[in-house]
C-alpha cells in the first residue's frame, strides 16, 4: 500500500457541493487541498452538471438581485414583477413540503445563509447567475411575472455552474484526482485522519486532518433503490451521474457515523420516456425534464388522471410526481395538451429535437396513436378528457370572474357544486378541446435521495451514532446530508444547500495538526 504526502483537506466528490467545499478550504488557509472522485474526467461535476442551475435564496425583490445576475439591467427590471422571498416563506416551504419532519436547525441554517452563499458563488467563484425568465416567469399583461419563490438560475444551467467551479478550482490550485474510489476512512484515536483510495490499481493511504464527504446519494444504485425506496424503483431512470451509488454511506457508517432522514423518499420527476436508463445525457442534461403538466393533464396507461396537475406551482410538485408516475401501470404516463397551450411549453424541454411528440386533430385519434405505444384503454382516455372538460366548464359557469393566469394560483379548477373530479385539478384548469392535440410519453427520473448522514448544523461535522457528537475530522455536504428534505422539496434549494450554508457566522473551526484553521462555507 502506497502512502502519499499529507493534505490539509481532502474532499470526496467533484460536484457542486464538493467544489464549493474545496474552494472554501483554499480561501481560508488550507494550502494543500485534494478532491478525489471515482468517476472518470468525462463525468466530472456530479449531479450538479445535470441541473438547470436553479438556486433558491432569500431576497427582497428584483432590485436586490441586480448585483449578482448578468441578464437584467435596471431599466429592464422596471418591467418585472417579483415578490420578495422572505426567511419565513423559505422556511415554511421546506417544512410544509416535508410534512414538518425536517430538522428545524438544518432548515434555519440553509435559509439564513442562503443569500451569503449565492453572493459568494457569484462574486468569488464567478458563477454566471441569471434571472430565470425561461423557467420561473410568465409574461402577463406585458410584464414578466415571477412565481413560486425561485428566481435565480445559472447561464447554461449545470454546465455553466460546473464550468465556473472548474475555472475557480484551477486558479486556486486545488488538485483533482479522477478514477480514485474511496475504500475506507483512516481512523486515529477515534478521529478521521485521512482516506484509503484506489489509484491506478493500487491502494493508497492519503493522510489529512479534514475529510469532507460530498459523494452524493444512492440514486444510481438499483439495488439500494429497491432496498430503501421499495420494489419497482429499479425501473427509475437515473437523471444524473451513474457514480452516485451510496458507497460513502457505508464507509462513514463503518467509522461510527449516524444515519438520519427520509431513506424511503427521493427527488424524482417527470422524465422523457426515451431517455437513457442508467445515467443522464451530458449534452441534453436537464432538457429531458418534462415539467409542462400544470398546463395540461397527465394520464396513465388506463387513460386515467392520477395527480392534481394544478396542486401547486410546478417547482413545489415536480420532485414528487416522478414517484406517482412510477407507481402507474407500466411505470409511465402521457402528458396531454391542446393547441391553446402548445406555445407555452418550454422549448428546451419540448423542442422537436428533444422529445417524441404525438399529434392528432381529435382526442379519439390521439388515443388511437397512443394505443400503439402503451395506452391500454383508448375509450377510457376519451371519456377522461370528456369528463375533465365538462368539469372545467361547470366551474367556469359558477365562477365567471376567474381568469386564467399561469403566474398565480388562479383557482380555475374542476370542482363545482355540480361536478367534482378525483383527483381534482385545483389551478390552471382549461378545457382540452382545440386541435391539434399533442401528447408526450414520460417516465420517472430519479434525481437524488433524501436519507443521509447526521451533521451538526453549526460545524457540518458528521455526528457519531454512539455519542451524538461530531466525529473529529469528518464533515459532510450536499446530497449526503440527511434530515433536511422529507418526501418532497422546494425546487432550487438543493443547489443552495450544496454551496455549503450550514455554518453559523460563516466560519467553522477544524483542528488541524493540533492548530485551529478556519474554513468557511463548509457543510
Amino acid at each position: 500500500m502506497t502512502v502519499s504526502p499529507h493534505f490539509d483537506c481532502i474532499v470526496v466528490g467533484s460536484g457542486h457541493a464538493g467544489s464549493s467545499a474545496a474552494l472554501s478550504a483554499k480561501e481560508n488557509g488550507c494550502q494543500k487541498v485534494l478532491m478525489v472522485d471515482k468517476c472518470s474526467p468525462q463525468w466530472l461535476g456530479g449531479n450538479g452538471y445535470f441541473t438547470a442551475g436553479a438556486h433558491r435564496t432569500v431576497h427582497t425583490g428584483v432590485d436586490d438581485l441586480l448585483s449578482i445576475v448578468q441578464n437584467v439591467t435596471p431599466e429592464q427590471a422596471k418591467h418585472i414583477d417579483m415578490d420578495p422571498y422572505t426567511r419565513e416563506a423559505f422556511i415554511e416551504d421546506v417544512m410544509r413540503l416535508g410534512g414538518r419532519r425536517s430538522d428545524p436547525k438544518l432548515v434555519a441554517s440553509l435559509v439564513d445563509n442562503s443569500r451569503n452563499a449565492v453572493d459568494w458563488l457569484a462574486k468569488e467563484v464567478q458563477v454566471p447567475f441569471i434571472l430565470s425568465f425561461h423557467r420561473q416567469a410568465y409574461e402577463v399583461n406585458g410584464r414578466q411575472k415571477f412565481w413560486g419563490g425561485l428566481v435565480t438560475s445559472v447561464e447554461d444551467g449545470g454546465k455553466g455552474l460546473i464550468a465556473a467551479h472548474q475555472k475557480a478550482l484551477a486558479k486556486a490550485g486545488v488538485e483533482i484526482w479522477f478514477d480514485c474510489p474511496v475504500l475506507d476512512l483512516i481512523m486515529q484515536d477515534n478521529a478521521v485522519a485521512g482516506v484509503v483510495i484506489r489509484k491506478d490499481g493500487h491502494e493508497m493511504r492519503l493522510k489529512s486532518p479534514a475529510v469532507i464527504l460530498a459523494a452524493g446519494g444512492f440514486e444510481a444504485s438499483p439495488e439500494l433503490r429497491v432496498k430503501h425506496l421499495g420494489p419497482g424503483w429499479e425501473k427509475a431512470k437515473v437523471r444524473g451521474t451513474p457514480y452516485n451509488t451510496g458507497d460513502c454511506f457505508s464507509i462513514a457508517q463503518a467509522a461510527g457515523a449516524k444515519l438520519v432522514g427520509d431513506w424511503a423518499s427521493c427527488h424524482s420527476t417527470a422524465w422523457d420516456f426515451h431517455a437513457p436508463d442508467n445515467a443522464g445525457e451530458r449534452d441534453l442534461t436537464n432538457q429531458y425534464t418534462k415539467s409542462g403538466y400544470p398546463l395540461g393533464i397527465m394520464l396513465n396507461a388506463n387513460g386515467e388522471r392520477f395527480v392534481d396537475e394544478g396542486e401547486d406551482y410546478r417547482n413545489y410538485t415536480y420532485a414528487k410526481f416522478g414517484k406517482a408516475i412510477l407507481l402507474q401501470p407500466g411505470g409511465f404516463a402521457f402528458q396531454v395538451w391542446d393547441s391553446k397551450m402548445l406555445g407555452a411549453l418550454r422549448k428546451e424541454e419540448y423542442g422537436d429535437d428533444v422529445v417524441v411528440k404525438v399529434f392528432s386533430d381529435t382526442i379519439e385519434g390521439l388515443a388511437h396513436k397512443l394505443g400503439t405505444i402503451g395506452l391500454q384503454d383508448e375509450v377510457g382516455m376519451v371519456e377522461t378528457v370528456r369528463a375533465f372538460n365538462e368539469a372545467v366548464k361547470q366551474h367556469r359557469l359558477e365562477h365567471p370572474d376567474c381568469k386564467w393566469d399561469p403566474a398565480v394560483k388562479d383557482g380555475l379548477s374542476t370542482q363545482s357544486s355540480h361536478t367534482s373530479l378525483s383527483p381534482a385539478k385545483s389551478n390552471w384548469a382549461l378545457t382540452i378541446d382545440e386541435p391539434p392535440f399533442m401528447s408526450v410519453q414520460v417516465a420517472c427520473g430519479i434525481t437524488f435521495t433524501f436519507g443521509g448522514l447526521a451533521i451538526d448544523p453549526d460545524s457540518a461535522g458528521v455526528l457519531s451514532e454512539a455519542t451524538g457528537t461530531p466525529i473529529p475530522g469528518l464533515f459532510c455536504t450536499g446530497e449526503m446530508v440527511g434530515g433536511l428534505f422529507y418526501t418532497n422539496y422546494p425546487g432550487g434549494s438543493g443547489l443552495t444547500a450544496g454551496a455549503g450554508v450550514w455554518e453559523k457566522g460563516r466560519t467553522i473551526c477544524i483542528e488541524m495538526y493540533h492548530n485551529l484553521m478556519l474554513l468557511s462555507r463548509l457543510l
